[in-house]
């Protein structure tokens, strides 16, 4: 198992699943330099081959993230205001399109910018009655400014998103997984095992990661795209595939009656 502690974010490997760990009191809030080591630990994932799945959670059991630290926003001047919101966007537009599944494990409340980050995540796991969810940013006389308006807009669709923001409501997960933006709500005991758990069956032997990281990015680019684009995007992916391994293994496994064994290559 290789562990690297930082300053704002822990990030640790263990059988093919990185787990990045927002730190900071209060809440998990996130500053212009923790939004920078998430930043960097995306990267990471995406270079380390052992990687397929990642995992995002916040420390302790009251918070995933309460999002941007207030006090911070409260004393920067416009200028930094401005390229911290790009800077956020540009990271967790990396976070959506890194070819790997992202699982956003919400322990506690996930507000604001912290839902923000959840959004860009594939998944969103939620720990029963551990908190509330919602973009509650109207009420500081602004709008969800990390991607808030336009994922929550594609997910849950147009009308719905509008009046969440414009209300600034923040609701119980058991909601939030009936309007689907939370994928399932798991017991409180032993949440995180279980979100480990979930994870594994996206990982080799059993699944061909490869595959996973292909479908995420024909979704999340596709769905960007003209249909006609989209149509030519997943064929481009879809050759990769039959280009490797796990693909050969595949086929080769079903005309065998087998059942096949991936190697994430």
């Amino acid at each position: 198992m290789e562990t690297t502690q930082t300053k704002l974010v822990v990030t640790s490997v263990k059988n093919g699943v990185m787990t990045m760990e927002l730190t900071f009191d209060p809440g998990n809030c996130y500053t212009h330099e923790m939004m920078r080591q998430i930043d960097e630990a995306i990267l990471k994932a995406r270079f380390d081959e052992k990687v397929h799945v990642i995992v995002i959670r916040g420390s302790g059991d009251k918070f995933f993230c309460a999002g941007a630290d207030i006090n911070m926003l409260k004393t920067a001047d416009p200028t930094f205001k401005y390229y911290f919101c790009l800077h956020a966007n540009e990271t967790l537009n990396r976070l959506e399109q890194t070819p790997k599944l992202v699982i956003a494990a919400l322990n506690g409340h996930t507000v604001g910018g912290g839902l923000e980050i959840a959004l860009a995540a594939d998944i969103r796991l939620a720990r029963r009655d551990a908190g509330k969810i919602g973009l509650p940013e109207v009420a500081l006389g602004v709008l969800p400014g990390t991607g808030g308006t336009q994922r929550l807009s594609r997910l849950i669709g147009k009308s719905r998103a509008i009046e969440l923001m414009a209300t600034g409501r923040t609701f119980s997960f058991e909601e939030a997984e009936e309007i689907g933006l939370v994928n399932q709500v798991l017991d409180r005991d032993g949440f995180f095992e279980q979100v480990i758990e979930y994870a594994r069956q996206f990982l080799p032997p059993q699944k061909a990661a490869r595959a996973v990281g292909r479908i995420k990015r024909a979704v999340c680019s596709g769905i960007e795209m003209p249909f006609g684009e989209a149509l030519a995007l997943e064929r481009e992916l879809q050759q990769q595939l039959f280009q490797s391994e796990d693909a050969h293994e595949g086929l080769a496994a079903y005309v065998e009656k087998r059942t096949p064994h991936f190697k994430a290559k």
